[in-house]
């Protein structure tokens, strides 16, 4: 017997097939030609000038060419994203590490070394097209899989819980996060009275409201940034065995924050930040990875684990459900056009695959119609899926027809089954493939319009989410909290918020409230208000270090950028040594000087800039170092912007090391080789011996990437 295709090609090398599935994306890509040609094909023979009467006169109206450019011109642009509207993708692929088949039938997760082509984009939550990408909000991060047996897509978030339960009240969240619409102001910020409003009046937004406070919601980079699918999935195997699964995206590069300063000032500095650090990366064949990992519950036990886990306010700790790693996720080209690729990227829950099935999520339900309807809305009809970007590789059959830009061209006589006219068979499922089957759902009945007092309990994992911060931590939280409420005008919504957040902790809600000119926080007012709810459940972990982004151990510091700030009369001899070790551990290093060109060093060695003072700033690096040399360190001692460079670095808690006299830099702030250095501070005097070890220290405080509990801070003058 022959084998099929799909046999085939499941015993090809992965890399093989892999890269065959991508070639198959290539006749969908248009490349540029040198002749200039209308839509229709037509040669332009001048694109400087219109068809007038005389060189002096009136355009004439037979000039198709110009209406068809003009015309074309005013219809480009498409509807944004409701939410979502400012991203970035990027092409890769994924890769099975572990197999599922024991859990899930789906065929791209069978085989260990298997690999799926797949596009992924990330993307602000309530900030429109044009705002700044390092806003403090939710992160978008959905991956589409282009695999065997149709497109797979995993619509997911940089936060595991949502601010509401039920899909009936998403448009009325993103109705209170967006500007207030009788001034449109502020754009991409929830930093106003109606956000808070909203959220204040609805309990169930607290978990997620903590996260949105945190360092979580001010990401270093989308390379940087953990991703979880949020919603809970079905997984069936081929016995029909069901379990519940939650996704997670882990980058390879560890887990990093901005801090509030630095994020505010990126997005006056450079608005693009994100998007161009995914480029660069990319172009620099620095290739962003993931791993993915699932946690599974036999669906018939989920109830022993004490919460719901149909709730989306909830999450699984670790502690309780291990994250399994099951593939990697790697990105490696980046799109040819960013409209016809990012822009017009289709994602849905409701693209499946055999083996993956829908939950009773009731916020998962209504995001089944609402992905729907909004990409036939943005995109323009009901063919969104034949756009290239959103085509699967699997063969389509089927007999929808017609509407607003279809690109394929069915053919033949028949345009419904079952039917003689064609072959009669193609869609019958009494015999051999089966197609899509979903598992049996227990359904309740009569209809109510009711949430199951499972759902009731809306602070107990608010309060591990709090437990599980570091000390720095909590006080970014805090001071979060304080700097949005400062901003709220009524009174009576800061007042509900910390009300609301007295049932999170005590201690939390009185430091939120302390600048805030109201009532102390009374836990019974909130109680007594209509949605909250009396439930609340008693976890058997108190803490979970997942939850937290600070680490004990150092991690690795690859594509991380170091300034190294120099003026004339530098000494190289250690910058040389630290130089190569940072290169090798797989950071990148930038020479920055008041000039562009070169500098002279204190043995005569003409060292090559970077970049400018005019130009450069620390907010774009992860780490300062200054060279030894006394003619070098006195120049940018009385350098304003040198000062201010390695001081806003200090500020911000990055790794900073100053070699010989390059301490002065710091002693505004009372620092000298006598006092001992604050976290993540290395002062040396440069000599031979200490080199080798002041490059491994320097590399190591990096990889701590922040050090929060840095002393002196408040003497900072920046």
């Amino acid at each position: 017997m022959a084998q099929s295709k799909a046999d085939t090609a499941r015993k090809s090398k992965p890399t093989e097939q892999s890269a065959a599935k991508l070639r198959q994306l290539e006749p969908y890509v248009q490349e540029p030609e040198a002749l200039l040609t209308t839509s229709a094909g037509l040669a332009i023979p001048d694109n400087h000038n219109a068809l007038r009467a005389g060189p002096r006169g009136p355009g004439l109206l037979q000039d198709f060419l110009l209406l068809d450019k003009l015309s074309h011109f005013a219809a480009e642009r498409i509807p944004e994203r409701a939410v979502g509207a400012r991203g970035a993708g990027a092409h890769g692929w994924f890769e099975v590490t572990k197999p599922l088949g024991s859990y899930t039938s789906a065929d791209f997760l069978q085989e260990a070394g298997q690999r799926t082509p797949v596009f992924a984009r990330f993307s602000g939550f309530c900030g429109e097209r044009g705002s700044a990408d390092t806003v403090r909000d939710l992160r978008g991060f959905s991956v589409k899989f282009y695999t065997r047996e149709g497109n797979f897509d995993l619509v997911g978030a940089s936060f595991p819980v949502f601010f509401v339960q039920d899909a009936i009240k998403f448009p009325d969240l993103v109705h209170a996060m967006k500007p207030q619409p009788h001034h449109g102001m502020p754009q991409a910020s929830t930093a106003h009275d109606a956000f808070w409003d909203f959220v204040s009046l609805m309990p169930e937004s607290t978990h997620a409201l903590l996260w949105l406070m945190s360092d979580r919601a001010l990401p270093r980079s989308w390379r940087m940034m953990e991703g979880f699918g949020l919603h809970t999935l079905r997984l069936v195997n081929a016995h029909g065995a069901v379990h519940l699964a939650k996704f997670h995206w882990r980058p390879k590069l560890g887990r990093h924050a901005l801090c509030q300063d630095e994020a505010v000032k990126l997005a006056g500095r450079d608005p693009d930040f994100h998007r161009r650090d995914l480029w660069e990366a990319i172009a620099k064949g620095q290739c962003p990875e993931w791993e993915l990992g699932v946690q599974l519950v036999e669906e018939r036990k989920a109830e022993a684990l004490g919460f719901d886990l149909l709730d989306p306010i909830k999450l699984v700790p670790e502690e309780l459900v291990p994250v399994q790693p099951v593939g990697r996720l790697v990105l490696h080209r980046n799109p040819d056009n960013h409209f016809a690729e990012t822009e017009q990227v289709a994602f849905h829950p409701g693209h499946l695959v055999p083996g993956i099935d829908v939950s009773a999520d009731p916020l998962l339900q209504g995001r089944l119609l609402a992905y729907g309807a909004g990409q036939r809305s943005r995109l323009g009809g009901p063919n969104f899926g034949e756009l290239p970007i959103n085509r699967p590789l699997a063969p389509c059959h089927n007999h929808q027809r017609d509407g607003a830009h279809r690109l394929g061209i069915p053919r033949g006589a028949a345009a419904y089954e079952p039917n003689t006219l064609a072959s009669g068979s193609e869609f019958r499922v009494d015999g051999g493939h089966q197609g899509y089957q979903h598992a049996q759902l227990p359904l309740e009945s009569p209809g109510v319009r009711r949430r199951s007092p499972s759902f009731d309990d809306h602070y107990s994992q608010a309060t591990l989410f709090w437990n599980s911060q570091s000390p720095a931590e909590r006080e970014h939280i805090v001071c979060a909290f304080q700097g949005e409420l400062l901003r709220v005008t009524v009174p009576a919504i800061r007042q509900r918020v910390v009300d609301n957040l007295a049932h999170v902790d005590m201690r939390l809600a009185r430091k939120v409230a302390e600048p805030l000119a109201i009532a102390p926080p009374d836990p019974k007012a909130a109680a007594g208000r209509a949605g909250y709810r009396e439930a609340r459940g008693k976890l058997p972990v108190e803490a979970s270090p997942s939850l937290s982004l600070e680490t004990a151990a150092p991690g690795p510091v690859t594509t991380r950028k170091v300034a190294v700030l120099v003026a004339a009369g530098v000494e190289i001899g250690a910058l040389k040594i630290l130089q190569q070790a940072l290169h090798e551990a797989g950071a990148t290093t930038c020479v920055v000087a008041a000039h562009l060109g070169v500098v002279s060093t204190s043995s005569g060695q003409q060292l090559p800039v970077d970049q400018a003072f005019a130009t450069a700033s620390s907010l774009a690096y992860d780490a300062v170092l200054v060279p030894g040399g006394a003619a070098h360190a006195q120049a940018l001692a009385t350098s304003g912007d040198a000062v201010r460079f390695v001081l806003e670095a200090y500020r911000h808690c990055k790794p900073v090391c100053l070699i010989g006299e390059s301490g002065q830099l710091l002693a505004t702030l009372g620092l000298d080789e006598a006092a001992a250095a604050p976290a993540g501070v290395l002062l040396s005097k440069g000599e031979p011996a200490q080199r080798v070890p002041l490059a491994q220290d320097f590399i190591a405080a990096i990889g701590r990437h922040r050090h929060w509990g840095r002393a002196l801070l408040d003497r900072v003058p920046v």
